[in-house]
């Protein structure tokens, strides 16, 4: 690792990002038949916004200029929520690919909001990337059937998920245009507890009804990844990575996290994915692979 050069690691950590985030889909596939989804995002949003105030106070990186306009944190937050809460809604009646396959339209998403949001503009080969990396998520959500995609059949699981990504893509222009020169961890500990005051205020009668002494011992894993993995260690990799990588190049690993998704289902048993699906997994690794091309910056 120390005689790799910054992209190199910006690049491995990039797949460390997308084993992580893919991880969240198997793993929260398994909790959905035992705790209501914004019970669990409640929780998981308290415990990784504590695991972020950790970090600041650990750092010292202050928390000049977090208490400008707080309204900012809230609004970033409402769309981070309901992301995560249309996930875990979303898996189930989803197969945990077919919704990784939905996650990999959001450098699409991104582009439209990006444009509209801060001007940014989208180089042609990143449009084509985009545009092949969409065209495997569809394969995906349409299990490979061009019947379902002409009636434009999709699940009702993709179909919650989708709205969720739309919140996700917004969120990420929306998050340069609020943000106003604080340090980033605190800024993130500030949306992460906006969102679970958000969640907590929404969600408390159905949070103190529920049975957490007869929870099975997977929910609390779950939580625990999603928080610290998941969230807060993301968050991370993704600042260090961005450091020494351009934004088009973190951006393409979003079309890995569906083939990651299957390596997580095998290590956790639960077998690969239909044969019908692979094509489109195969066209989202290609869309990874014109986005790492240099685009001679």
């Amino acid at each position: 690792m120390r005689n790799l050069g910054p992209a190199a690691r910006g690049h491995l950590a990039m797949l460390g990002f997308a084993m992580m985030v893919a991880g969240s889909f198997p793993l929260g596939a398994m909790t959905t038949a035992h705790i209501d989804p914004v019970v669990l995002n409640a929780v998981r949003f308290a415990v990784a916004a504590l695991a972020m105030w950790g970090l600041v106070a650990i750092s010292g990186t202050g928390l000049r200029g977090v208490s400008v306009a707080p309204w900012r944190y809230f609004v970033l937050a409402a769309l981070f929520a309901f992301y995560f809460v249309t996930m875990f809604a979303g898996l189930q009646t989803a197969d945990p690919v077919s919704l990784a396959a939905v996650f990999t339209l959001n450098p699409a998403l991104t582009a439209v909001f990006g444009w509209f949001v801060v001007q940014q503009v989208t180089t042609r080969r990143m449009a084509a990337a985009i545009a092949i990396g969409g065209v495997g998520a569809l394969w995906v959500v349409f299990r490979g059937d061009p019947r379902l995609a002409w009636r434009f059949e999709i699940g009702p699981g993709e179909a919650i998920y989708f709205w969720g990504c739309v919140a996700h893509a917004l969120y990420t222009p929306l998050l340069r245009k609020l943000s106003r020169g604080e340090p980033a961890l605190a800024f993130v500990a500030m949306v992460l507890t906006a969102g679970a005051i958000i969640l907590w205020i929404y969600a408390w009668q159905d949070i103190l009804a529920t049975d957490w002494a007869t929870m099975p011992v997977i929910v609390y894993k779950v939580i625990a990844y999603t928080a610290l993995v998941a969230t807060g260690l993301t968050f991370l990799i993704l600042r260090y990575a961005a450091l020494r990588l351009p934004s088009a190049k973190v951006m393409a690993y979003t079309y890995i996290v569906p083939s990651c998704v299957i390596v997580w289902q095998f290590a956790l048993g639960q077998g690969g994915p239909a044969a019908i699906l692979l094509p489109g997994v195969g066209l989202t690794a290609f869309a990874l692979l014109l986005l790492l091309k240099d685009e001679g910056h």
